[in-house]
């Protein structure tokens, strides 16, 4: 099993890969930030990308909020 961890806007995202595809998991990393009851099942994902993807879109819903836009 692999996993990655990466965060975003107060949470630590979790991601691990089963069999063929990715889950993710999200976990506040703040005090001032609510915590989710999110299924991992509901990022499964056929890529890394794509769970890290549904996890962050997951996170700006439950937030309410627009999703974050970097400038290169």
């Amino acid at each position: 099993m692999v996993s990655d961890k990466s965060q975003y806007r107060g949470y630590e995202i979790r991601l691990r890969q089963e069999w063929s595809n990715w889950c993710a998991n999200v976990f506040p990393v703040r005090d001032d930030v609510p915590i989710f009851a999110l299924s991992p099942l509901w990022t499964l994902s056929s890529s890394r990308a794509e769970a890290l993807a549904a996890a962050k879109r997951q996170i700006d819903d439950n937030l309410g909020t627009e999703p974050e836009r970097h400038v290169a």
